[in-house]
């Protein structure tokens, strides 16, 4: 008989196994080696029915006889279990480890791993295994999943071996993009001239956008908004001296901040939910109106006080700074929502709410300051500036909003991309129309409220809130214009400019005002269902500036200098600048990051639905596959409502039959 000399603990005795085709005893004279009966420590957790020595799993039954497979646990099996069934091989390994020979797992090498994902890649076999492993996880980043089949090249994954390249239609889609960005910048060079040619200023330009563009995804990766990364390409393009925006090429830049304007405010009103306005109207008005008039009020107190700023300058820079960004906002609840947090009681919904209000308020005001303060009519005029934007700029929106609604007709096989240019159109209109009849403080009150009373009317006719194409199609206008706005902006930066005491008073203004807005959000959102928790990741949600004060930022500077204003008013408009963006700089980062780390204290989780909740977005980077030309959901549901009408049939036609046959039978 051949024995292993196995010691249980220092109290117990030897253990001999009886190994077949012996009849010796022998002891072994080697080391002794402590083996337990469970090896993991039993805690109350773990506890199944009546053994501490249960574990959950519902996949392995107690015994033959037992009861508990399916929802109870079952026992761990023993290292000592089946050991009569030894056979000689086990004995050898023993001996070798004994004897010293050890025969340890061999690492695998960087080949190896990368051959053996190849190789379940190619099998269609993807495990956790697959899944967890780092390789995995560092080149998925930068991969697509198509649902749809997708054609490759012979020997493709040879050359591009999976992960670490992209599958050949995201290749594909990266040259063509490739490709039409030189044919544009081959036929604008023709068009142009020098201006497009490298070294120009449209070349500098779209140099600048592709940049931020990866700076923007760079940042992405971190958790951090892409436009932080757009800020700081701009910045560094700037100050290092690589490119150069100053001149006439100036007009182009203002020009594009409009077009970026246009998209920020029709985007606030299509998100903006109707039937959650309807019904809790009265929270929303207060949380987004009273926190936006405390901190533009402090804003312009404490710059008119500490900067010199005049009141009139002071009361505009206040309308810029008050806004919140939903560029910021967004993607972090958006990343807090798929994990359950805040879903409960719609937090989302509020918030995204608040901050279409918010940017409204900002915009109008900030229209009706600059009219009056850039205009060169008489005081009647600039007293009728008011009241002449506020109701010009509520009918523009409410008309225009109301000719979307029937025009085109809702049965148009193009309904979806002439909706959208439509809505567009209309708010270029709207804010370049403005600006020509020197009321700019109703064009982008227009924009915000056509996009919204046209959105009233699409859901009610059977268009979901968050699954609205345009919607969608202005996501992705924002996709291409987002580069450019703070790219552009953060060019406008130049370092060595910058005046130390303007940084110090304005880091000062901007942290106390963030601060008192968040104080009194908290005191008077009494009443909403909220509760403490709640209430400060609220207001600190509505902390982060970003979209509105990169776009309105340099327009006063702009205005200025194409009226030949005086040295004094160009400097204030240049501080005006820089206040916007160092607000940009120093709350947007900060904004996302307590978002994201006070999201998880201080909201509820509750199960992730499978549905989004109501007035949630379901993407929040959406893609050109998104948009259909087509009317696909009355299409969908006829297809389905002829599905369901033939099982509820054929579901009657068997219960009868099968309740005959029960009735005869018997």
């Amino acid at each position: 008989m051949r024995c292993f000399r196995m010691a249980l603990s220092p109290k117990y005795s030897k253990l001999c196994l009886k190994m077949p085709g012996n009849d010796e005893s022998v002891v072994s004279n080697e080391p002794k080696r402590r083996v337990s009966i469970i090896t993991d420590p039993v805690m109350e957790s773990r506890m199944g029915h009546d053994n501490l020595g249960f574990e959950p799993n519902s996949k392995r039954k107690i015994s033959q006889h037992s009861s508990h497979s399916e929802d109870g646990p079952v026992r761990r099996k023993s290292n000592l279990h089946h050991a009569h069934n030894v056979d000689s091989a086990a004995v050898n390994s023993y001996e070798q480890r004994v004897n010293g020979e050890v025969n340890r797992t061999k690492k695998q090498s960087f080949s190896e791993v990368l051959a053996k994902i190849n190789q379940e890649y190619e099998t269609g076999q993807q495990n956790a295994h697959l899944e967890q492993s780092w390789i995995y996880s560092l080149c998925m980043r930068c991969r697509v999943e198509y649902s749809t089949p997708s054609w490759e090249p012979p020997g493709w994954q040879k050359v591009c071996p999976y992960p670490l390249c992209p599958p050949y239609r995201q290749f594909a889609r990266i040259i063509s993009i490739i490709l039409i960005g030189l044919l544009l910048w081959t036929t604008a060079y023709v068009i142009i001239g020098d201006s497009a040619a490298p070294g120009g200023q449209l070349f500098q330009l779209a140099v600048l956008t592709v940049a931020a563009n990866f700076g923007g995804f760079l940042i992405s990766l971190t958790t951090l908004p892409r436009l932080i990364g757009m800020l700081l390409v701009g910045l560094l393009f700037q100050n290092v001296g690589w490119v150069n925006l100053d001149g006439e090429f100036t007009k182009v830049t203002a020009e594009l901040r409009k077009f970026a304007l246009v998209i920020i405010l029709t985007r606030a009103g299509l998100e903006m939910d109707p039937k959650a306005f309807k019904k809790v109207y009265v929270t929303i008005l207060k949380l987004g109106l009273i926190p936006w008039t405390v901190e533009f009020l402090l804003i312009g107190v404490l710059t008119h006080y500490f900067l010199d700023l005049p009141w009139m300058w002071s009361m505009m820079l206040g309308s810029i700074i008050s806004a919140v960004s939903p560029a910021v906002v967004v993607p972090c609840l958006f990343r807090l929502r798929t994990k359950g947090y805040g879903v409960a009681k719609g937090i989302p919904t509020l918030i995204i709410a608040v901050a279409g209000i918010d940017d409204a308020a900002s915009v109008a005001v900030f229209g009706i300051i600059s009219s009056i303060m850039f205009t060169q009519q008489g005081l009647a005029f600039q007293i009728a500036q008011a009241p002449v934007c506020v109701l010009g700029g509520l009918g523009f929106g409410v008309f225009w909003g109301f000719l979307c609604k029937y025009v085109p007709e809702k049965g148009d096989a193009y309904v979806v991309p002439i909706r959208t240019l439509m809505l567009f159109g209309g708010g270029l209109l709207a804010v370049f129309g403005s600006e020509k009849i020197h009321f700019e403080g109703a064009g982008p009150l227009g924009v915000v409220f056509a996009a919204f009373t046209a959105s009233c009317f699409w859901c009610g006719e059977g268009w979901d809130l968050e699954d609205n194409p345009v919607s969608t199609a202005f996501e992705i206008f924002w996709m291409i214009f987002e580069p450019i706005l703070f790219g552009i902006t953060g060019a406008s930066i130049k370092i060595r400019e910058l005046d130390p005491h303007m940084v110090a008073i304005g880091t000062g203004c901007i942290y106390v005002c963030i601060i008192v807005r968040i104080a009194v959000t908290v005191g008077i959102a009494f009443g909403d269902k909220l509760n403490v928790k709640e209430k400060i990741f609220v207001a600190i949600s509505w902390m982060s500036k970003a979209t509105v004060q990169a776009a309105l930022g340099p327009v006063a500077l702009k205005a200025v200098a194409s009226q030949h204003r005086s040295e004094e008013e160009k400097h204030l408009a240049e501080l005006v600048k820089n206040f916007c963006i160092l607000s940009i700089i120093l709350s947007a980062p900060l904004g996302a990051l307590l978002i994201s780390i006070s999201g998880t204290k201080l909201l509820k989780k509750t199960k992730p639905m499978l549905e989004p909740p109501e007035g949630w977005r379901r993407s929040h980077r959406p893609s050109l596959h998104d948009i259909s030309i087509i009317d696909e959901e009355e299409e969908r549901e006829d297809i389905e409502g002829i599905a369901d009408e033939d099982t509820a049939a054929n579901t009657l036609s068997n219960a009868q039959s099968t309740s005959v046959f029960t009735v005869t039978k018997f």
